[in-house]
Parts: structure tokens; C-alpha cells; sequence
């Protein structure tokens, strides 16, 4: 076998094939120069930075000077280098004023508000009842606390600190198992666990009975007032309008629940009512569905709570939403589109949610918890970040309620304390000084 046929034997396959071509000066396959036709000393003069004009062989007209010497500058032959590196031009002497978009605004950090960690004033609350079914505590317009300890109502002026037992009812009533100012401050609403809601008038010097409101078969733990219509919830899992200015009280009556109503809170509007159970239930009900001697269905139904439902609060920046709490067994707080009964968020508090509050000047909330730690926690709305944690309490924080500036919080607890905390900022204006009793250990005063 000759040469030529052991090379045809061991090509590879699939290979392109290169077409031969016939090898001659003008079909190369690499490009070789050609010296005779280089000029090396030009080269040699360019390559070491020289500049020269190739001289010719033969002495050039004027004419052919000048024609070429106008071409160099035309084309700018003269040149050395096409691209120069060169230090930066200097600044303008005069600066050119710029538009506001292009100016960078330096970002305002908005600071951080101080929260004190312990309360400012602590009074004693004894034989107040440790149920979280009940609602003891409520701060009127009128800048007064009314407090519920056992069978008897007190009543703490927050401009003087003056003290007053406006009521105590025999055991064949009480317990007093909720209290309810009036929007305007005069009257107070007391439940108690007879089933009977009772209206008393709180004017100094002329604190009277007004009358009693019957309606429910068992206690009354639940009230809120909607202008002169004040609504019951009790035990027997029934929910009342009561039109407190005529005889025949009862407007309107709403059923949803089938255990104890344990909160009840109207909108800013009075056109809605939430309601919240023992069931695990959160009902939104409609003023314009209330009618005498009618039972009534409810607007929406929140089935997403896994306990007791107490803690309910409606925001005051934005009028179709409300903020309800779980107990024990939940412990989240959700939040709700009360148009169309959409959970708009929840968060887990890791202990149970007693009672909620919004703060009125700013985008926060306020929680109070019971198990393990007995806190109060401050929330950033909508990011529901927790700005603070205040802690004093010793056992679960049962109620809450708010001064009418909106700026301090009263809380009331199962360790029969009550405690005033400055949670949401200062007033503007100056507030009032409280008066300070003078003997030893005066800021912690009873209640009785």
C-alpha cells in the first residue's frame, strides 16, 4: 500500500473538506510581503517618532508644494496622534445654575418617638375581676376613669385625681360586669351579672340612677354607644340597640353569636358594629338593618380567629377597616375590609390579645397581652413592626381605654392595678398638672 493510500485510510469522519485550491501567487493561504516593495528608513523614522514627508525622487513644482500642503491640512496629515490622553479642562469660574429635579434634596429622617418604659402614675384597683370576658374600664370625655371592682363603681378625675364610689350594687346583682360612658360624658352605662344594664347620671353632686334596661337572660359584659343608642352584648350570645330616650328601649336586636358576646365596638360613623365572641366569631353588622321587634342577619362573618374574640378597634385613619384580637388559643391580630370581610393581614403576638387601641395621631397600634410576659406592645401600621414593649403589669392586661386627647392610655389588670401610660406623645398644649398627695407614697394611691 502506497503513502497516499495510508493517508486516505485514517482521516476522520465528518469533517469539512477544504477545497483545494490551485496554489498560485494570487491564491495564497497567508500573505506574505513583499520587501522590494518596502521602504524601511520611512518606517524606521515613523516607528521612532519621527515625522518626515516620503521624498521623492525628482524636485517637486511650487505649484505641486502648494497643493500638497493644502491637502495635509485638509485631511489634518499633520497630526502626530489621532487620540491624546490630556489633564481634565478646569472648572467654570461661574456656576451654572441647576434645576430643583437635578438638585439632590437631603432625605429628612424623621425621629424616633420617645416611649417610656414605665408608667407615670400606678393606682390600686383591688377586687377587680380577673375574667377576660368582661370590660371594667372605660375613660369619658369628661376626663374621668370609671372603674369596675367587684360589686362598686369608681370614678378617678384625671384633672385632680379626686376619687368617687359612684355606686355598689348587692350580690344579687353584681358583679358589675361592664361599664360604658356616653359619648357626651354625662352618663354612665353599668351591666351587670343579673342580666340588667343600668344608666346613671354622673353630674358631681347629683350622681342618681336614671334607669334600668332589661332585654338579656344572663349577665351583660359588653357595651357601646352610638349616639343615644346603646348597644348591649350578653352572655346569652344576644346583641341590643337600646334607645335610651323612650320607653320601650329595645330598637333592634342582633343574632349571630351562640356564646357570650365578649366585645363590641361601633365605627366612627355609627353606620357599622363589630362584635366578637366567645365563639371565635367577628360579626359586622349594619345600623341601617336595625328595626323595632326584628332579629337581624349580619353584614360579613370572620370564621379565621381560633379563640375568643374581646379585643376590636376601628382605625381612625381609614373608616372601612377594624382590628380584632384572639385569645389564648389565636393570639393574632387580624385586620379587616369591612365592605367586603376580606382579612387584610394578620400577625401572630405569640401570647393573647386582650384589648387593641388605635393611636390617633399617628399610624400605630396598641396591644395588651396576657400569658407570658402580661406586656404592652406598640405596632407600626401597615408594617406591623413592633416599635415597643412596656412592661410593669403582673399578670394579663385585661383592659385599656384612652384619655380624650388620645395621648395616654389607661390599663387595668388582673394584678388589681391601674396604670396611666404616656404611649402616644405629648399634647401641643400644656397639660394639665395632676394633683399630688403629699404623704408617703403617694403615687400609689387606692382607689378606695
Amino acid at each position: 500500500m502506497d503513502a497516499g493510500s495510508r493517508y486516505n485510510k485514517f482521516r476522520p469522519p465528518l469533517v469539512n473538506q477544504m477545497s483545494h485550491k490551485k496554489r498560485t501567487r494570487e491564491n495564497l493561504d497567508r500573505f506574505i510581503p513583499n520587501r522590494s516593495a518596502m521602504d524601511f528608513d520611512y518606517a524606521h523614522y515613523m516607528l521612532s517618532g519621527g515625522k518626515v514627508k516620503k521624498e521623492h525622487y525628482g524636485v517637486n513644482s511650487p505649484s505641486k508644494e502648494a497643493y500638497s500642503k493644502q491637502l495635509a491640512e485638509i485631511f489634518n496629515m499633520n497630526r502626530t496622534r489621532i487620540l491624546a490622553f490630556k489633564n481634565k479642562p478646569p472648572h467654570s469660574a461661574e456656576r451654572v445654575s441647576e434645576s430643583p429635579s437635578s438638585i439632590q434634596q437631603p432625605k429628612t429622617v424623621k425621629k424616633r418617638r420617645y416611649i417610656p418604659q414605665s408608667s407615670e402614675r400606678t393606682l390600686d384597683a383591688p377586687d377587680i375581676l380577673d375574667d377576660f370576658y368582661l370590660n371594667l374600664l372605660d375613660w369619658g370625655s369628661n376626663n374621668v376613669i370609671a372603674i369596675a371592682l367587684g360589686n362598686s363603681v369608681y370614678l378617678w378625675d384625671a384633672s385632680d385625681g379626686s376619687v368617687t364610689e359612684l355606686l355598689t350594687v348587692d350580690d344579687d346583682f353584681g358583679p358589675v360586669t361592664a361599664v360604658s360612658w356616653s359619648p357626651d360624658g354625662r352618663s354612665l352605662a353599668v351591666g351587670l351579672n343579673n342580666s340588667h344594664v343600668q344608666l346613671w347620671n354622673t353630674l358631681q353632686g347629683s350622681s342618681r340612677l336614671l334607669r334600668t334596661l332589661q332585654g338579656h337572660r344572663l349577665r351583660v359584659g359588653s357595651l357601646d354607644w352610638n349616639g343615644h343608642i346603646l348597644t348591649t352584648g350578653g352572655m346569652d350570645g344576644m346583641i341590643i340597640n337600646n334607645d335610651v330616650r323612650i320607653r320601650s328601649h329595645i330598637v333592634g336586636t342582633y343574632r349571630g353569636h351562640n356564646q357570650e358576646i365578649c366585645g363590641l365596638k361601633w365605627s366612627a360613623s355609627g353606620q357599622q358594629l363589630a362584635s366578637g365572641g366567645n365563639d371565635n366569631l367577628v360579626h359586622i353588622w349594619s345600623i341601617s338593618m336595625g328595626s323595632a321587634n326584628s332579629t337581624h342577619q349580619w353584614v360579613h362573618r370572620m370564621t379565621d380567629h381560633t379563640s375568643a374574640v374581646k379585643a376590636l378597634s376601628w382605625c381612625p385613619f381609614q373608616s372601612n377597616m377594624v382590628a380584632s384580637g384572639g385569645g389564648i388559643g389565636d393570639q393574632c391580630i387580624k385586620f379587616w375590609n369591612t365592605n367586603t370581610g376580606a382579612c387584610l393581614n394578620s400577625v401572630n403576638t405569640g401570647s393573647q390579645v386582650c384589648s387593641l387601641l388605635w393611636n390617633r395621631h399617628d399610624r400605630e397600634l396598641l396591644s395588651s397581652h396576657g400569658f407570658i410576659d402580661n406586656q404592652l406592645a406598640v405596632w407600626k401600621y401597615p408594617s406591623m413592626t413592633k416599635i415597643s414593649e412596656l412592661l410593669g403589669h403582673t399578670s394579663r392586661v385585661l383592659h385599656m381605654a384612652q384619655s380624650p386627647d388620645g395621648y395616654t392610655v389607661a390599663t387595668a389588670a388582673a394584678d388589681e392595678t391601674l396604670r396611666l401610660w404616656n404611649v402616644f406623645g405629648n399634647p401641643t398644649e400644656t397639660k394639665p398638672v395632676l394633683k399630688r398627695k403629699l404623704e408617703p407614697f403617694f403615687d400609689l394611691a387606692q382607689i378606695r
